[in-house]
């Protein structure tokens, strides 16, 4: 255990609201280290995205490559712009680069009701809910990012990709993640989602699961078809622990959490491999809105607050857990009276409300 570290920080603003975002998350980590004590935080801008790739022509210059990969963590804020596309008509998106350069193949979604916050669910006990969501980050549907065909403007093709190695991680990153939360209290239940019963790729995702399965005797397992599963984040949330999926599921899963929580305003996500941490909201550069101060920062403060726990955990600094628990502390305090509603839930909360009032609870 040690009593004392100083954490090496990849920050990574982006573009669009994520430009805003990023010097208030600074200052409120900043207040957190010092509260906490036993950490500090050696920040290192790593410019990446639309806009740098407008300057440069490249999205993800190979300096910040450097400096994330030599980094303890990396911070984003969010990248692309829907009008800076490549020749293929896609989106410029480093964040994808940069899960397959780290192999950052677990991307974990929280998706908790933040006490205060109005839900669209108006079931009380939807003020329960409590589950991640883990999505596998580097391969799937996603392995054919870049590597698309069009065939004579006629057929469009794109591979979707299941190996076992990287699905032995993801599997038993998820279930030692279950094995962590029922030692916190939760259910201890583990569920993979997919489409076995129409493509072979998900048959073999789904089989790998089940062999994994064999190893974790006091993690409950079950199996559900993604169509299913989208009906039952609907109709009963709060049944949940945690659940494991492809990419383009996760991708598609994910935000519809966000929308249980309230919007991608209050979801926050991280992407893990075995070395490195990205850490990020889930919501994209916004420039409808960016620079008007409108934007909710707190996905930007849970995702802050999530990688404290993963630093913590990884180097074993107890301070650094301890200020990830302070910082979603903060958060419930700051929203839990019920009269800090942001814009996109039709209140008047800013961004700067918002993070004047995290940081008064801090």
């Amino acid at each position: 255990m040690k009593i004392n570290a100083d954490f090496s920080i990849a920050v990574m603003a982006g573009d669009g609201v994520g430009q805003e975002l990023m010097p208030s998350c600074l200052d409120i980590l900043d207040k957190v280290a010092k509260k906490t004590g036993g950490f500090s935080l050696s920040l290192k801008e790593a410019p990446a995205g639309a806009a740098i790739y407008l300057d440069s022509g490249n999205a993800y210059p190979e300096a910040s490559k450097e400096i994330a990969r030599n980094a303890d963590a990396i911070l984003l804020g969010a990248m692309g712009l829907p009008h800076v596309r490549y020749d293929d008509g896609t989106e410029i998106t480093p964040q994808l680069d940069l899960r397959f350069d780290l192999d950052l193949y677990a991307g974990v979604r929280p998706v908790r009701a933040v006490p205060g916050v109005p839900l669209p669910l108006s079931d009380p006990r939807a003020q329960a809910m409590d589950f991640v969501l883990i999505r596998e980050s580097t391969e799937g549907l996603f392995a054919s990012h870049g590597k698309g065909t069009v065939e004579n403007d006629s057929i469009a093709t794109d591979t979707l990709v299941i190996t076992r190695k990287v699905c032995e991680k993801l599997f038993d990153f998820s279930f030692k993640l279950a094995q962590q939360r029922k030692g916190e209290g939760s259910k201890g239940d583990l569920i993979c989602v997919d489409k076995a019963n129409i493509f072979s790729s998900y048959a073999f995702f789904r089989k790998i699961f089940n062999e994994k399965a064999t190893g974790f005797d006091d993690i409950s397992t079950r199996c559900a078809y993604v169509d299913a599963m989208a009906m039952n984040m609907l109709r009963c949330p709060w049944d949940f622990d945690v659940m494991v999926m492809e990419n383009m599921f996760g991708d598609i899963l994910s935000d519809l959490g966000a929308g249980l929580m309230g919007g991608l305003g209050f979801a926050p996500s991280a992407d893990i491999g075995a070395h490195h941490g990205v850490f990020q909201p889930c919501h994209g550069s916004a420039p409808d809105i960016a620079g008007e101060g409108v934007v909710n920062p707190t996905a930007m403060i849970l995702s802050a607050a999530m990688m404290l726990d993963w630093l913590g955990e990884k180097h074993d600094v107890p301070a650094a857990g301890q200020g990830g628990a302070l910082l979603r502390k903060a958060v419930d305090e700051a929203f839990g009276a019920g009269d800090l509603i942001t814009i996109e839930l039709g209140g008047k909360a800013r961004m700067k409300d918002v993070f004047d009032a995290v940081s008064a609870q801090i």
